[in-house]
């Protein structure tokens, strides 16, 4: 019985990134007004998935340090069924949080969203490895 209940939690134990959402991971954004792009890191917080900026890159790959890293980007975002995630996504260049639509379709992910009726295209992301 014993070794039931180890194996039992053992498989549990594996099952745990194999249930993991697919929005989970590394992404790179697409570039903002000022050429700028990063690197960001979702995970789950709470009910719902956030993202953080891990990295940044000016226009010509070259990284930046920046106080932003460390920021959240995404916040407050679920899952609604095919890939499509609502919640908020901060823009750094614009310094607005965006009520945002997030479409995931195999590695990529598009982004757009809205603030006081000015919605904008925030580009296509795609999993950073």
């Amino acid at each position: 019985m014993k070794t039931l209940a180890i194996t039992t939690l053992a498989l549990l134990g594996l099952a745990g990134p194999v249930l993991a959402d697919p929005l989970e991971g590394m992404w790179r954004t697409a570039r903002d007004d000022n050429g700028n792009s990063g690197i960001i890191q979702v995970a789950p917080c709470g009910d719902a998935l956030c993202g953080t900026l891990v990295q940044s890159f000016d226009a010509d790959g070259n990284e930046l340090t920046t106080n932003n890293i460390g920021r959240q980007i995404i916040s407050q975002t679920i899952a609604r069924g095919d890939g499509a995630y609502r919640g908020k996504v901060w823009s750094p260049d614009r310094d607005k949080t965006y009520n945002s639509r997030l479409q995931l379709t195999g590695n990529t992910l598009s982004v757009s969203g809205c603030v006081l009726g000015i919605c904008r295209d925030g580009g296509t992301w795609t999993r950073a490895q």
